[in-house]
């Protein structure tokens, strides 16, 4: 089941509030992003919200200065541009500061500057991590963090109770951008689900679903539901109009009231464009009628099927078309790796053109790499998801990040939709 949490970047001038998480005390880790390029700050601050850190954003060391945050940070990401007397400046203030953190350049700078810097650092007692050059993948941001075991502990380590988190209300929905791959435009967004756990911070689905019980799994879809109806009322409110998806099984499906829950949170705008349920394509190839029945009883109140996971039942897709999917999503499996290798390339677009014979969008999942997301689009697929475009993030941070871009789209500063850009690394 998909749905996400963590908090979202407070502004500049909002940074000396120290961020803690909701309902315990459990200290969620803490970096500054110092950037002068918007779109880098949001960038990676995206990456590390998704990996259960909080970030705290600066356009430069000046800005970081003047706000006095009051909690310390446990990682500092330093942008060395052309003006190298900047990052000089805020590695002293650093080292003035007793900072006792890490200090993490990045830069598309010559060695040579990066090295002086880096001195710099060092003769100021700062720990200073090997410069990450751009532009850089989103691997490079986890390996940082797993180096210095900041972030989302593993799974495996953390098991709770689905049950459990309900009745504490630790459930939290993150959503994760979708974008048009020829327009590179925002087309829409995914919920995920994550827990706030009071002593281990945030959890990922892999610490409370695998053993959850049928009647906690029901109540899950019908809140990440509710979160849905709710965050797109909250984007109607903005004038924006985006299709939200959400995971849930076919169990589930089977015993809500769709009917009563869209008619009592749903948005009133005539453009609403609705729910996507997403099923996996292993559920629904195991009864197709019971999907088809489904499907229809959905489009009744504005709620589509979309089918995830495409690809891997490949013998069985066939029996797929005679249900009205609204997307089908390529098996990240697949879309990792299609810009260059033999085997899931070919796989990638059969798959694509098979979506579009059924009348469906083609949903890459799982981007990481430019070329990939490049190959895609040479192949007809129509919408694009993952890392490269962003990790989930708390509704707080996705309605935030679309207001900024709104805002710098209507004083003629850009035109790329809002997390479009987020996308660029560098």
């Amino acid at each position: 089941m998909s749905a996400a949490t963590s908090k979202p970047s407070p502004p500049e001038n909002a940074a000396a509030q120290e961020a803690q998480p909701a309902g315990g005390s459990h200290r969620t880790p803490l970096a500054f992003v110092i950037d002068d390029e918007t779109s880098i700050r949001q960038f990676v601050s995206l990456l590390l919200q998704g990996s259960g850190v909080d970030t705290a954003e600066f356009s430069d060391g000046n800005a970081l200065i003047k706000a006095a945050p009051a909690r310390t940070p446990d990682l500092v990401f330093l942008n060395v541009n052309l003006e190298i007397q900047e990052a000089l400046q805020t590695v002293e203030a650093l080292g003035r500061a007793g900072f006792s953190g890490a200090v993490q350049l990045m830069s598309g700078r010559g060695a040579a500057v990066l090295e002086t810097v880096r001195q710099a650092g060092e003769r100021r007692g700062l720990r200073m991590l090997p410069a990450l050059k751009k532009p850089f993948e989103t691997a490079a941001i986890q390996k940082i963090l797993n180096e210095l075991k900041l972030g989302l502990p593993p799974p495996a380590q953390v098991k709770i109770s689905l049950a459990e988190a309900l009745k504490n209300s630790w459930l939290e929905f993150w959503y994760q951008p979708k974008i048009d791959l020829r327009k590179k435009q925002l087309a829409g967004a995914e919920a995920f689900a994550r827990v706030r756990h009071p002593q281990h911070g945030i959890l990922l689905p892999g610490s409370f679903m695998p053993e959850a019980d049928e009647a906690s799994v029901v109540q899950l879809a019908e809140q990440s539901l509710i979160g849905a109806l709710k965050s797109g009322l909250n984007l109607s409110r903005l004038g924006v109009n985006l299709r939200i998806a959400v995971n849930m099984p076919v169990t589930a499906m089977t015993k809500l009231p769709f009917g009563d829950i869209v008619r009592a949170h749903r948005p009133q705008a005539n453009n609403w464009p609705g729910i996507i349920i997403d099923v996996t394509e292993e559920q629904i190839v195991n009864d197709i009628a019971l999907a088809n029945d489904l499907a229809k009883k959905l489009a009744e109140h504005n709620l589509k099927l979309a089918i995830d996971d495409f690809g891997k039942g490949y013998s069985s897709l066939m029996k797929l078309k005679e249900v009205p999917f609204a997307e089908m999503k390529l098996d990240r499996t697949f879309v990792n790796g299609c810009g260059s290798d033999k085997v899931n390339a070919p796989i990638c677009k059969t798959v694509i053109d098979l979506a579009h014979s059924f009348g469906s969008l083609a949903v890459g999942v799982g981007l990481e790499r430019a070329p990939d997301a490049q190959a895609l689009v040479s192949m007809g697929c129509d919408i694009g998801q993952g890392y490269l475009f962003g990790q989930p993030m708390p509704e707080e941070r996705f309605i935030s990040l679309l207001k900024q871009r709104a805002t710098v789209r209507s004083a003629g500063t850009e035109t790329e939709a809002p997390a479009a850009a987020a996308a660029q690394p560098a």
